[in-house]
């Protein structure tokens, strides 16, 4: 069993559902139970399932929720998409939150191969 605040996956995933929630702010009231509310489960997901599996008994299974953290973050990938394409981000947001995105998924592969081994 380890402690998930000590890993740095899990403090980035962190910061960036702070940051996704501090630009939900800005979405439109009508997104509330939509978009807004999928963003929510899917940000907070992503260090939930790393903490988790930091509770679990073996590698194997904190792996299982490493994929899901994982999963999760492919999913809030495409709603950071989906929200500039229907402009309720900027370019700039967009592109900030997706470079979080991606560190964090590249972080999660590396720990999901290495826990394999």
């Amino acid at each position: 069993m380890k402690d998930f605040r000590t890993l740095t996956v899990w403090e980035k995933s962190h910061q960036l559902t702070l940051a996704i929630y501090h630009v939900l702010k800005n979405y439109p009231k009508e997104e509330l139970f939509g978009l807004t509310s999928q963003m929510k489960r899917s940000s907070s997901s992503i260090p939930t399932n790393i903490a988790e599996g930091c509770g679990r008994n073996t590698d194997k299974d904190f792996a299982r929720f490493l994929i899901m953290a994982f999963g999760s973050a492919n999913e809030l990938e495409y709603q950071i998409i989906l929200s500039k394409d229907l402009a309720f981000i900027d370019n700039e947001t967009s592109n900030k939150l997706l470079v979080q995105v991606e560190e964090i998924k590249k972080m999660l592969n590396a720990l999901i191969h290495k826990l394999s081994k």
